[in-house]
């Protein structure tokens, strides 16, 4: 069983970037990828971005190039998510899960999951 804590989150201003880690334990080489999702309230949760553990292929969602990156590094067993130029809209709980698919695109496709880190940007 995968076990993800998030950090990182908290509140920032409007044009801010904010660095996000998720933290996993008991990966095994099955557990394939790992993606960052949000979900603001009454909206469903979306994938952002999602890497590869083995490769470091990054997937992300088109309204996030450019902005979000997404990276992990293999010897802590930690990944993360670069946001830059953060805007209101982006205000939201941040998950990461575990996959054992690449690419999972919905959340449907994640087997294990984090409890979530909160953030909001203020305009």
């Amino acid at each position: 069983q995968v076990q993800l804590v998030e950090s990182g989150g908290g509140l920032v201003q409007a044009g801010s970037s904010l660095r996000l880690s998720c933290a996993t334990s008991g990966r095994t080489s099955s557990d394939v990828g790992l993606g960052w999702f949000r979900q603001a309230p009454g909206k469903a949760r979306q994938l952002l971005a999602a890497i590869n553990w083995s490769t470091g292929t990054p997937y992300y969602r088109n309204s996030v190039k450019g902005r979000f990156t997404i990276s992990r590094d293999n010897a802590v067993n930690t990944a993360y998510l670069q946001m830059s130029s953060l805007e209101a809209d982006d205000t939201a709980v941040y998950y990461c899960a575990s996959s054992r698919s690449w690419v999972a695109t919905t959340p449907g496709g994640y087997n294990y999951w984090g409890q979530g880190t909160q953030v909001t940007v203020s305009s």
